[in-house]
Parts: C-alpha cells; sequence; structure tokens
C-alpha cells in the first residue's frame, strides 16, 4: 500500500520513511502541505497518509478538512494519521474534527505507528470490499446495474463535453432458460460466470462491461464508431459463440444476441438503452446469434 509521508523536520522524515519501507509500506515524502494536498488531490493518490500538523504552506488540519471535502464529493476515502507534538485532549479534538482518523503524539514511538498504520490499512482494506459489493455483482463480478448506469451517465457527460462516439450494446445469451431447465440453475450460473470472464477479452482496455440483470449484459464502447463498434462487439459474438463451456453437469456451448445504439444528443440514457433494446429484439427475431443496429 502507497503511504503518503508529509513532515517538514527532515530527521523525522527520514526515519519515518525508513520504518514505513522496513514495514512494507510503498512511501511518497513531502516537505510542505500544500505539496501533500496536490499529492492527495490526483488520481490515484495513496489512500493512507501521515501528515505532521505544523507544516510550511498548509497545516495538516487545513489538508484533512480538504481531503475530507473531496472524498465526499468523489466518493472516496483516505485515512490520515496526524503527527502531533499537541498531545493535549483539546487539540487532539481539534485534530480528529478537522478530519483526522488517528494521532501519533511526537517523539513518536515505532511500534505505535505501526499498529496505528495496520488498524488504518485494514479499515481501508475492509471499505474496498464493500465499495466492491456494492457496485458489483455478487456472481459474475462485473458491474452491476445502478454501477453501469453511473458510469453510462459519466460517459454520456464526456460525449457531450468533448463531441465525441458513444456506444452503447445489450448483450442476451440465447436460449439461456433452456439452459437452466435442460442443466440446471448451477450450471447455468457457470455458464453466467464464463461469460463475464469471455467478454472483457476482446474489449479495449477502456471499455466498460455490466451485468444488467439475468441473462443480459451492458458494454459501453466509448470514442469508437458505428462500424468500429461491430467490429468490436463481432469479436466477442464469434469468441463466445466458440467457447465451450465446462460445468459439473457437462460442457455447455451458448451463443449471444446483441443489440447496439449510438448516442446523439439531445439523447437519455433511458434513450440509448431503449434504442439498445430495439435492437436486441431485432437481432432475437432475426435468428439470435447476430448483431444488430
Amino acid at each position: 500500500m502507497k503511504v503518503l509521508i508529509a513532515e517538514d523536520d527532515r530527521t523525522t522524515q527520514v526515519m519515518l520513511e525508513s520504518l514505513l519501507r522496513k514495514w512494507g509500506y510503498d512511501t511518497v515524502v513531502v516537505s510542505d502541505g500544500n505539496h501533500a494536498w496536490r499529492i492527495l488531490s490526483e488520481e490515484g493518490a495513496p489512500s493512507l497518509a501521515v501528515i505532521d500538523w505544523l507544516m510550511p504552506g498548509m497545516e495538516g488540519t487545513d489538508i484533512c478538512r480538504k481531503v475530507r471535502e473531496r472524498n465526499f464529493k468523489q466518493g472516496i476515502y483516505q485515512y490520515i494519521i496526524l503527527l502531533t507534538v499537541q498531545g493535549d485532549q483539546e487539540d487532539i479534538v481539534k485534530g480528529l474534527e478537522a478530519g483526522a482518523d488517528d494521532y501519533v503524539i511526537k517523539p513518536f514511538d515505532s511500534q505505535e505507528l505501526q499498529m496505528r498504520l495496520s488498524v488504518g490499512k485494514r479499515i481501508l482494506d475492509l471499505q474496498a470490499k464493500l465499495a466492491f459489493s456494492a457496485s458489483h455483482d455478487h456472481l459474475t463480478r462485473l458491474l452491476n446495474r445502478h454501477a453501469l448506469f453511473d458510469r453510462l451517465s459519466g460517459e454520456i457527460a464526456r460525449a457531450d463535453r468533448e463531441d465525441g462516439p458513444l456506444m452503447l450494446a445489450l448483450l442476451d445469451l440465447d436460449h439461456f432458460k433452456v439452459v437452466n431447465d435442460t442443466y440446471g440453475h448451477i450450471a447455468g450460473d457457470d455458464v453466467l460466470r464464463a461469460i463475464a470472464k469471455e467478454i472483457p477479452r476482446y474489449l479495449r482496455p477502456y471499455d466498460v462491461v455490466g451485468r444488467y440483470g439475468g441473462e443480459e449484459f451492458v458494454v459501453i464502447l466509448p470514442g469508437v464508431s458505428l462500424d468500429e463498434a461491430f467490429i468490436i462487439m463481432d469479436r466477442v459474438r464469434e469468441g463466445i459463440s466458440a467457447k465451450a463451456i465446462k460445468t459439473k453437469e457437462g460442457t455447455i456451448n451458448v451463443t449471444i444476441s446483441a443489440g447496439m445504439a449510438q448516442y446523439a444528443p439531445p439523447m437519455t440514457m433511458d434513450d440509448l438503452i431503449s434504442q439498445a433494446d430495439r435492437a436486441l429484439y431485432r437481432a432475437k427475431d432475426g435468428g439470435r446469434n447476430l448483431i444488430c443496429y
């Protein structure tokens, strides 16, 4: 785990960095509050920070307030341990009210600091698991419906802002009821998990895939034309139709049908999904194992 160390005293800074590296943490070290805030507000910022209360530029309590405001807006969390020589009760309460999660009084005891860091890491790990559970489907481990809508809303906003293309595909497993009726629901779940792993293999790293519900999946394709989207989705269709899915009840082959929609202002998210849904029905009516627009 990456940890920010913000400490202006060089001796303390070196000691902290040496200890944290010894304990297995990756460290980012700064000497003033403004730099610490810049690091914590960047994308991919450390999720754990050890920050001195009194520093040039911006005090540790001010950093805590700004981090909490940012965390609230972005739905993320960064755990902050405040280093302080101000060990009376009133100052400790003031630091915690500012948004610090914990505090260590200087001169600090290395074992105490190690345990407080361990607590912070444990809390962050738990929060990450909870956040994953809230945003991902428990069976397929793909984004769930709510998270998909959030991502799609963001991609529509970006397409509007940048005047760029955006495609949406709605996928459905063909004759999935027959799979459940023939092999059982446990085998059906195995098929869904296998398909969930297979779809991303044919997508670009920044495409988005999630489970829409039942045997339906959604793929968000930003920055592609209709022709390019057809090429991508046909790779998905061919890959799935060629895959033999092994279950305890035997090997199962499935195909998918897909409907695609192209975003154009002033379409809403519901408009885009409805257009993809109508295209999906055309693919089903056309014989299945098809992609329609």
